[in-house]
């Protein structure tokens, strides 16, 4: 399965337009994360892009969230660490391992740099700081959603708050279109 075809069925499973646009988004951030450490950015993408696939299916049962998308996915022959990585975001496998880590963290990142570019009036993402984005981190109810320990987990993979929310911020910007931001 490339990128593309990934896209599709996550478009195919998902009618939420903000759960597409997070699937992109986590997918975009996983390829920048990926070209930062030296690793696959395709396979990276992949479980960025198909990270949510289930996400509607298992709204009503979370304790499923991410173990379906890996049944889905069992005709796909997708790498491990791609399964893995779906599944550690759902809370659902260790994150022992980089990529693991990485979705960890990438999942409320995304939202959290949505949530800046909106609240502002232009609600376009090309104009939103790294400094901007950190000062509103301190504010408790500002995307009470994003989950502040996660996105503080970037330092299991050697990054700093300021470092990931810069290689997040870039990777968004590149596919701002796709975003509506």
């Amino acid at each position: 399965m490339n990128f593309e075809e990934a896209k599709q069925l996550v478009f195919s499973k998902l009618e939420n337009q903000n759960l597409r646009k997070h699937s992109l988004a986590v997918a975009a951030v996983m390829r920048h994360l990926a070209r930062r450490f030296g690793e696959d950015e395709e396979k990276w993408a992949l479980a960025g892009i198909l990270h949510d696939l289930d996400y509607q299916e298992t709204l009503n049962a979370p304790d499923r969230h991410g173990l379906v998308t890996e049944e889905w996915l069992k005709p796909h022959n997708l790498a491990p660490e791609v399964i893995g990585a779906i599944k550690a975001h759902a809370d659902k496998a260790e994150r022992s391992s980089l990529i693991n880590k990485a979705i960890w963290a990438a999942d409320p990142i995304t939202g959290f740099i949505v949530a800046c570019a909106l609240i502002r009036p232009e609600k376009k993402i090309a104009l939103v700081e790294v400094e901007f984005a950190i000062k509103r981190m301190k504010e408790k109810r500002f995307a009470a959603g994003a989950s502040r320990d996660q996105i503080n987990s970037c330092a299991e993979m050697g990054l700093t708050v300021d470092e990931f929310f810069k290689i997040s911020l870039q990777a968004m910007k590149e596919i701002a279109a796709d975003l509506g931001l």
